[in-house]
This record gives C-alpha cells, sequence and structure tokens, in this order.
C-alpha cells in the first residue's frame, strides 16, 4: 500500500493539474456514483490526509479516494493518450481544458459534502506529512495501549497517519527497537516518532523511499525487503515475519542483533 510520503507527491502532482480549473468532463464509474455529475465544478484542491486523498470542489463537495494495494491516479495532457491500464480498470475520469486525471483500479471512491470530511479521515491521527503534526499526541495515541507491540502501534492510521511497513522497518532499525517490543517498554518513543516524521518529509519530493540516503536499487533500505542479507551494520542476516491481528498481519524485517528480541 502506498505510504504518506507517495500519496503526498501523488496529490501535489493532481492538485498542480487540477486546481483553480473547471471539469470539463467527468465520469465516475462505480455504481453508487454512476449518475453523479462534477461537469462545471471548479476544483478548489486535491489534499492528502494521511493516505487518503480529498479532491475538494467549490460547490462544497469533496471527491475522496484511498489507493489502498491497487489504486493509481495518472495524468495526462489534453490529447495524450491513457497509459495508465485496460480502459476496464479506469473507476474515475476528470478532465478540464488542460489535463486529464484518471483513477485506475480504486477501490474507494465517495462524494460526500466537504464540511462532512470528517466521516472518512476524522479517525486519524496527526498526519506526519499534515500542517496538524503533533508528535506529543501521536507519542499518547501510542502509549495509550502499553502492551501493544511498537510495530502494531505504528501502522495504526489511529496513532499516527501516513505510516506504512518501509518506514516502520527503517524507523525501528534506526532506533534499535525490535518491533514486537510492547510500545510502553520502548526507550525514547517520543526521538522514534520524531525520526519517522524526519523520514517521511525526507522523502515526500521524489518517487524513491530511501533511509539509507542511497537512490540506488537495492541500496535504499537498512533492513526492509532484504531478509536473508546481511545487516549493513554487523553482517548479521536480516529476519522477517508476519505479524499483527487476524486479517491485519504485516511483514516485518529486523537484525537479531542491533534489534534484539524483548
Amino acid at each position: 500500500m502506498p505510504e504518506g510520503d507517495t500519496v503526498w507527491l501523488a496529490c501535489r502532482r493532481l492538485n498542480a493539474a487540477l486546481a483553480g480549473r473547471k471539469i470539463a468532463r467527468a465520469e465516475l464509474r462505480i455504481p453508487s456514483l454512476a449518475t453523479v455529475d462534477l461537469s462545471g465544478s471548479l476544483v478548489l484542491e486535491v489534499v492528502p490526509r494521511g493516505k487518503h486523498q480529498l479532491f475538494r470542489f467549490e460547490d462544497g463537495r469533496t471527491l475522496h479516494s484511498h489507493l489502498r494495494m491497487d489504486g493509481s491516479w495518472r495524468i495526462f495532457r489534453s490529447g495524450q493518450s491513457w497509459r495508465g491500464g485496460p480502459t476496464h480498470q479506469v473507476r474515475a475520469i476528470l478532465i478540464t481544458e488542460d489535463h486529464a486525471a484518471i483513477g485506475y483500479r480504486l477501490p474507494v471512491l465517495e462524494l460526500l459534502p466537504t464540511a462532512e470530511e470528517d466521516r472518512v479521515v476524522g479517525h486519524l491521527g496527526p498526519d506526519l506529512l499534515g500542517p496538524d503534526w503533533d508528535q506529543a499526541e501521536a507519542v499518547r495515541r501510542i502509549t495509550a495501549d502499553p502492551r501493544r507491540t511498537i510495530g502494531e502501534a505504528l501502522l495504526d492510521q489511529r496513532n499516527l497517519a501516513g505510516l506504512g511497513t518501509f518506514y516502520r522497518a527503517e524507523i525501528c532499525f534506526l532506533q534499535g527497537v525490535h518491533p514486537r517490543t510492547p510500545a510502553g517498554d520502548v526507550a525514547e518513543l517520543d526521538r522514534l516518532v520524531d525520526r519517522a516524521q524526519w523520514l517521511i518529509m525526507a522523502n515526500r519530493d521524489r518517487p524513491e523511499q530511501s533511509s539509507t540516503g542511497d537512490l540506488r536499487s537495492g541500496g535504499r533500505s537498512y533492513v526492509y525487503g532484504r531478509a536473508g542479507q546481511p545487516c549493513r551494520r554487523c553482517r548479521t542476516m536480516i529476519r522477517t515475519e508476519e505479524f499483527g491481528p487476524p486479517g491485519q498481519d504485516r511483514r516485518s524485517y529486523w537484525c537479531p542483533n542491533c534489534q534484539p528480541a524483548p
């Protein structure tokens, strides 16, 4: 699933293409929105909220989308052929005089009053890339359940919005914390949360995610995606497992030496 920085960059590009322009043609290809017509609507802005995308219109409506695992928005110039996937995978078409924003395989797409956006994003914790970022509030939410593992707590969007499995693995490594450590036992949790915000902020302007400073393929992570390979610090073999609540288990990576088990 795209993490907060990927969604932030996608929204910035969508905003540059659509904001301040009227929709000349629109199609929302899901049954519940099939009769909705956004033609003539002025786009005010396209903004991220964690991993969610909010297309706000001047008439007081918001189009909410979430990419989850397979969704994507592609932007094309007027007259340019669409190359984001087969036509039957298109779920949304927003066309202005200059650009076409095409949503492919969008699993979440809904229209609601802008004043009621809290219905879809109000449950989220402080946004790591948002103007509401509040480190102290994020720490408070994480430690509200001190027995929960830090690995699970970091992925819970109700604690802090935007973090995913790449950043979880890398932040825990950089802090020397095993992902199964109870949240209440993590030393310097405020520093861990600060590092999460700093790292995702550092990556938000580029498509590549890197925690090492190396943007080359194979060199972007310390532990993520490197199971069975030697740790870049101590040469111990990186390990991996899936854990979490049933149906919400996610793959985790760690170095047994640099991140001793609790």
